[in-house]
Parts: structure tokens; sequence; C-alpha cells
């Protein structure tokens, strides 16, 4: 049996990866791939191996490996470097008849091993793309990210602030303007007045968690949310006057990327569930202490509603395109 190796960090997985495994494959019996990590790697090695794992679960041939890489030294030369991954890979994996790689490193990794090397697009003329590019601007990238991955690096957008000022519609507006998903204050979907108990409060922050987890899995690029689970807590403090302990686990769970603080200088518009119309400048004092408290950045949105649909638009354009 002819067995092959493909060794990477695969910070994050890409489609010029994906080709090269898939081409490997086809020049031996069965392939490993062996995914090294490091406690100080940018992307957690098991979600890097999750992705791998996933996406070739179907090719039998293909076996995905995780190593600690805890024997490299890169202040070395690179000729003896390939001493120190040759004892490792020795030590770590049956024995391996062929090296195919995308790298300059293969030819010497294969010589140490003394077996052959099978180069693969090393000029990157199909995938012209490199785990680094990804990282530094991902959003460019998009075409070369894999569905499996994508979800790692969408931008979450989170509209917080006071009742009636906005956020909803704002949301729609946004995903519908940058072609992607937004996610609904999920809480109107449960209730239907502001008279709930310490389990309701509970579900709808468990739904809000949710739905922003399922809406990443499907969004392009960016995910608009009409609030988040602090508002949940915020609510919670003030009609309940207590805050779940699950509450503060569920809001560790979604990191937001950048939050838009909506004051309410707006006409307050009645819906059936909201009532504190004449105490919005309070509420907007709590929801600002909220984001202070955690050192959390925003920008206010203010003024008419023109202006603050400019406001976000020239923001995202210029925080995650660059442009405006």
């Amino acid at each position: 049996m002819k067995r092959g190796l493909v060794i990477g960090k695969f910070m994050p997985l890409h489609n010029g990866h994906i080709a090269l495994i898939k081409f490997a494959a086809t020049q031996c019996d069965e392939l490993i791939v062996s995914m090294s990590y490091t406690t100080n790697d940018p992307i957690d090695a098991l979600l890097r191996f999750s992705w791998i794992h996933e996406t070739f679960q179907n090719h039998h041939n293909i076996k995905p490996e995780i190593s600690r890489d805890d024997f490299d030294d890169d202040t070395l030369p690179l000729e003896d470097r390939m001493g120190r991954w040759k004892d490792f890979i020795e030590r770590r994996f049956p024995k391996i008849d062929v090296i195919i790689s995308s790298e300059s490193y293969g030819e010497p990794f294969a010589r140490a091993l003394s077996i052959p090397h099978i180069l693969f697009d090393l000029e990157r003329t199909a995938f012209p793309i490199s785990a680094m590019r990804i990282r530094a601007n991902p959003l460019a990238c998009w075409e070369f990210i894999p569905p499996i991955v994508r979800p790692f690096f969408v931008k979450k957008i989170c509209f917080f602030g006071p009742e009636s000022t906005g956020k909803s519609s704002m949301a729609i507006r946004m995903a519908k303007r940058f072609q992607t998903e937004s996610v609904p204050e999920v809480s109107r979907e449960i209730l239907t007045s502001n008279e709930f108990s310490r389990d309701d409060i509970i579900r709808i922050g468990a739904a809000q968690t949710q739905r922003v987890l399922e809406k990443t899995r499907t969004a392009n690029k960016l995910l608009f949310c009409d609030t988040d689970v602090i508002t949940t807590e915020i609510y919670s403090q003030f009609y309940l006057n207590e805050i779940p302990p699950e509450l503060f686990e569920m809001e560790k769970k979604i990191r937001y990327d950048q939050y838009f603080l909506f004051q309410p200088d707006v006409p307050w518009v009645a819906d059936g569930i909201r009532d504190l119309g004449n105490r919005r400048d309070e509420m907007y004092s709590i929801f600002k202490k909220e984001l202070d408290t955690r050192k959390i950045p925003y920008i206010i949105v203010s003024g008419s509603w023109e202006e603050r649909e400019h406001r976000v638009v020239d923001t995202v354009q210029k925080l995650f395109f660059g442009t405006s």
C-alpha cells in the first residue's frame, strides 16, 4: 500500500488546501493529512481540525490527524529543521511513501525522509490565495473560503439601544443592502406583553443566541443583529429586578464585531408591547452604561432616518471593506 502525507496548519482551511488534498489522494492508496498546532494559534486547533474532518468525511482514503507542534524550531536553517520534522514524522505515523505539497519546503522534507515529493500548484495559479491573506482580510478573500469555514469569519453587527429607535427596520434594510442575513429581536416571537417570568427570559436569551448562531452559518460576510443578550439582561433587571446567571453565560457565546448604539431622538411608535415611551432617555443611559462597563466600543446612531442609515452604511463600508 502506498501511503502519502500532506502537512500544514490549515489556518484556516481554504479552497487551495482542499484542491491539494484531493489531488494528493489520487497519488496514493492512503493519505494522511497532518494538521499541526500550537497553543498560541489565532484559530482554535480543534475547530480547524473539525473543518478538515467534516470536509473529507466521505473520502475514505483520507485520514486527518492532529499533532501538537512542539518539535520545530523556525530559528534554524531550513535544512536543519528538516531533521526535526523527519524524526517527528517517523515517530508519529506509519511508514510514509510520498510527500505531496504546494510549498518550497516539500522537496527538502521529502529528501530528509528519503522518499519522493510531488509538487502541486507551487505558483498558486489555480488558487491564488494563502491562509495569511485570508486572516488579514477574510471578506476580500471570501470566494476562496469554504462554506464550512465562512461562519468563523462572518462579521456580526449589533444594533443596540432602547425601544422604538429604528433597530429592527435598520437590520432588515442593511441585510438587503449587503445581500446577507439579519436576526430579529426574537422575544417578539415569544411574548405578547411585557409580563413574563424568569423562565421566559432565559428562554428568550437562549432563542436569541441560537438564532444568531444559525444565521451566522448562512450569512454572506456580514450579519446584522437587532439586539443581543445584553439587551435581554437589561430588560430582565428592569421588569424582574434580577438577571438569571444563565444569561451571562449566553452572552459569552457570541462576540459582535461592531456595536451601533441608537439614540432615542426619533418619534416613539406604540406597537402593543412597547411601554417605555416616556423613559427612553433613561433606558438609553442604561444601555450606554452596559457597553461602557464592558469596555465595548460603539458608534452612536442619531438624527433622521436617512442620517441613521448613512451613518451605519458608511461605518460598515469603512470598517469591513475599506471603502465609503
